[in-house]
């Protein structure tokens, strides 16, 4: 019987604990661990069966291992017991310590719960601290701390000698009970640990294989891309780009690496570029490449940033546009321009005389008195004709024809046009109204209801608000030649003669004269000047900062271009050409301004008329 007056009883035991204390730590798993455990109590304690409950991460208890007779072992390992029932058990029978023992006298009401037990049959005690066959024991396992978690119970049954475990037998299975929590706790530790390592070495080796696809994706990518500093003093500068970016800009990759893209970017493209690289998104610019031209490209942003720093770098993907721009750019030419002439068509002549007009507060009410203001100045409209009739004699904007300089009244019927009909001696001549109606001008500042959503001086008719305006008005000279007033002019040009070539040489034959007559026309104005076609032989000019001595010269610089001979298919042909001399000015619309410089022109044509039949 173990006593206190034994100590070479408790020097074994306290030799045997130190012994299986030590297994513990040589376990290289947590299953290793609870399986060394359960062997040490039977191996040192003197216990014949013992048997480790673990806690799961649900709460529940599971029997992780088992020591002593392999027929138990092999019946309850695995099984779990519900933590009700374990904290029942737990709340039961005497207190030893930290240990818990149930007597059989009130073990038996255990015998149907759902903790996965192993008993024998037995007889009853026959003295006082005999060990009953259903009695229980149990060593509750903490977490290190003094946190009162409980990581698992260890039971166990039979101690050797028959005997219930004396103070120091106690006190040695609680002393083992908290050396197996400390080993399972740091195998639990050792396993996260190696789970960690394992999770770290795949992320690793994910990071690693989406780094690499990166850069194959980024280095073989049949587009350009390149990444760019953001932040601090380098902030743009280009840190990598691929081979597909080198190619499109003709630039060693290490030429590029001393740039930034507002480096290379086409100076009226800056602003598009700052501003997709400060928000990111899409832009369409220009590059320069190695040999000073410019390429289109299309920049899509991409703002890669980390967490705690804020923006890193930029991803930037280059698309070489050039072609579709090219495209857009021709369609957009062929959408504004003359397919025959390559001059600007009738809407894109209306867009650019719109532009320079505008409605100021008033103008629906006086339009039409500037109208007869501009006619009154330059010698058209009285008034008095019955139909609203020009008066030939006052129109003095073009010198006659016939009168200009290297033209006379004899020679000037070599260039009259080829009769139409025997005896009148000239072609027809086709009111302004009488043509094929204008279409809509396109109108950049007019809105879907059909009003004019921009006012120039900024003034809006329905606040009566009139702010700081932006737009500079066009004006009319004045009627004195002399006054030194500049003005919008309005050159209407039509061609005399041209039905006659068109019906006796054809419409190729045609086709050559309206090209060269455009060609001559475009020779004979300055840079900034406009010379469009507006359809059959019809063309108009619109020429800014000109006064009325200006623009009557010019009209007869432009008439006396056309005159000379024009060689077609080893064939000469001459036109002839009527010019009409009207002034853009806000308050009157396009319409109003283009029918002003056409009756002009036909003011012109009658008077010639009338120059010839006096000559003839």
């Amino acid at each position: 019987m173990e006593t206190e007056s034994e100590p070479y009883v408790r020097l074994a035991t306290l030799r045997q604990l130190h012994d299986v204390v030590g297994e513990l730590n040589t376990a290289r798993s947590l299953a290793d661990t609870l399986q060394t455990v359960a062997d040490g109590i039977v191996k040192g304690l003197g216990y014949e069966l013992a048997c480790v409950n673990l806690v799961q991460p649900d709460g529940d208890l599971v029997v992780a291992a088992f020591s002593g007779n392999a027929a138990a072992e092999a019946l309850i390992t695995g099984r779990v017991g519900a933590r009700a029932s374990w904290e029942r058990r737990l709340s039961m029978g005497e207190t030893w310590g930290e240990l818990r023992y149930i007597p059989h006298t009130e073990g038996w009401i255990l015998l149907e719960d759902d903790v996965p037990q192993w008993y024998t049959e037995g007889p009853d005690p026959r003295f006082e601290d005999e060990w009953h066959p259903q009695d229980r024991l149990y060593a509750p396992m903490y977490a290190p701390g003094g946190g009162r978690e409980l990581l698992g119970v260890i039971s166990v049954d039979r101690p050797r000698g028959g005997r219930r475990p004396g103070p120091w037998g106690r006190e040695a299975l609680q002393m083992y009970a908290s050396q197996a929590a400390i080993a399972i706790s740091n195998a639990r530790l050792r396993a996260n640990m190696q789970r960690a390592l394992v999770r770290l070495e795949r992320e690793q080796q994910a990071l690693r294989a989406s780094e690499e696809s990166f850069r194959q994706a980024f280095e073989y990518a049949p587009s350009g891309m390149a990444i760019a500093e953001m932040g601090g003093d380098q902030h743009g500068r280009l840190l990598r780009t691929n081979d597909a970016l080198c190619r499109l800009l003709g630039r060693s990759a290490s030429a590029i690496r001393r740039y930034s893209f507002s480096d290379l970017v086409h100076p009226e493209d800056i602003g598009t570029l700052l501003r997709t690289s400060a928000e990111g998104g899409r832009a369409e610019l220009r590059l320069a490449r190695r040999d000073s031209t410019y390429v289109w490209v299309s920049l899509r942003n991409s703002v890669v940033a980390d967490t705690t720093d804020g923006p890193r770098f930029l991803l930037t993907h280059v698309e070489d546009i050039e072609e579709r721009k090219r495209n857009e750019l021709q369609l957009a030419h062929r959408a504004s321009h003359d397919s025959l002439t390559g001059l600007p068509n009738s809407a894109e002549l209306r867009a650019r005389l719109s532009a320079r007009l505008c409605e100021r507060p008033g103008a629906i009410s006086v339009r039409e008195s500037a109208v007869q203001a501009v006619d009154k100045a330059f010698g058209g409209y009285e008034g008095g004709g019955p139909n609203g009739a020009y008066d030939e004699g006052g129109y003095g904007g073009v010198v006659p024809y016939g009168q200009g300089p290297g033209y006379n009244g004899t020679s000037g019927a070599a260039y009259a046009p080829v009769p139409t009909s025997p005896g009148s001696g000239y072609e027809p001549y086709e009111p302004y109204e009488a043509y094929e109606p204008y279409e809509r001008p396109y109108d950049p500042y007019a809105d879907p209801t059909g009003e004019r959503a921009f006012q120039g001086d900024g003034f809006d008719p329905s606040s009566g608000v009139a702010p700081l305006d932006h737009h500079v008005h066009t004006v009319a000279p004045g009627a004195d030649p002399d006054d030194g007033s500049k003005g919008l002019a309005v050159l209407f040009c039509d061609l005399d003669g041209f039905k006659s070539i068109n019906d006796r040489f054809g419409h190729n034959t045609g086709d050559a004269v309206l090209i060269e007559v455009a060609r001559r026309l475009n020779t004979g104005v300055r840079d900034g000047d406009t010379v469009a076609r507006l359809g059959g032989d019809e063309f108009v000019v619109l020429a800014d900062g000109l006064g009325a001595t200006d623009a009557a010269d010019l009209a007869v610089r432009l008439r006396n271009a056309i005159i000379p001979p024009i060689r077609v298919d080893g064939r000469a042909v001459r036109v002839g050409a009527s010019f009409g001399i009207g002034w853009a000015s806000c308050g009157m619309t396009v319409e109003e301004v283009l029918k002003s410089a056409d009756q002009r022109m036909y003011i012109e044509k009658r008077s010639r008329k009338t120059v010839q039949r006096r000559a003839g």
